[in-house]
């Protein structure tokens, strides 16, 4: 795998963190009950020893006996574990962009009325969830035990509007690189400038605490998010997709 690629994926890695991950071979396969493919899929970041069909079949197997759907993340330098996939039925889901901004190239501020917190307390889980659409209590607990085992710094912000938080985000920051995740804004308020505003913020204050730059990962159907994050300044660095394949029971 190309070295850049590797370096982010490694990083996204330690900020969307999995509840366990098995290595394999030079493979990482992360499992989190379900929640979200980045933490329930398998990456191929190092060198690996193994016949491809072998190992592919390994996985399957270790993914069936959690009864969730065998899913691999492939970047654009995993061409043949791609064409293997499709062989075996495996489809695409989620393709998306990784995008960088540098941030010595920036004049940011903190607009509006915003918060900032080191860990994720209940002011910016509760409207999170909510504007999220995360209202079943199993995932609201497997994504506060994700949150618990980051081991980088992290940032969230909320923006105030009338008293009440109507946008979140998250930042993770590790080697001077800050990971944007986790944006959204109360449906009452989308196209009213909140998300651009959240991401400010959160950029102006990671830069403040000595990142130097930012990346994010972002569907490339999202038009309105793509659009945002080409208004703050984000290039696309690399994409990335899933290949899924769903239980056989």
């Amino acid at each position: 795998m190309n070295e850049k690629i590797r370096f982010y994926e490694e990083m996204a890695s330690n900020a969307h963190v999995a509840l366990n991950v098995m290595q394999y071979d030079g493979w990482l396969l992360r499992f989190a009950i379900g929640y979200t493919n980045r933490a329930n899929s398998i990456s191929a970041l190092y060198p690996s020893t193994i016949d491809l069909d072998h190992k592919i079949s390994y996985c399957e197997g270790c993914y069936k006996k959690q009864n969730l759907p065998c899913v691999f993340k492939i970047t654009d330098q995993d061409m043949e574990l791609n064409a293997a996939l499709q062989k075996r039925g495996y489809e695409v889901v989620t393709p998306t962009d990784v995008m960088l901004l540098d941030l010595s190239e920036q004049q940011l501020s903190q607009e509006g009325s915003c918060m900032f917190w080191e860990e994720p307390i209940g002011e910016w889980l509760t409207p999170y969830f909510l504007y999220e659409g995360i209202m079943n209590e199993d995932s609201q607990n497997t994504f506060c035990q994700m949150l618990s085992k980051v081991q980088v710094d992290t940032i969230y912000c909320g923006i105030l509007h009338d008293g009440k938080v109507v946008a979140c985000a998250s930042a993770a920051i590790e080697q001077g690189y800050m990971l944007l995740q986790n944006v959204v804004v109360d449906p009452q308020f989308r196209g009213c400038g909140f998300g651009k505003m959240v991401c400010s913020a959160l950029l102006s204050k990671a830069k403040e605490e000595g990142a130097q730059y930012s990346y994010l990962q972002v569907i490339k159907n999202n038009e309105i998010a793509l659009n945002l994050y080409a208004k703050l300044g984000y290039k696309k660095v690399y994409s990335y997709w899933y290949m899924k394949k769903e239980v056989i029971n």
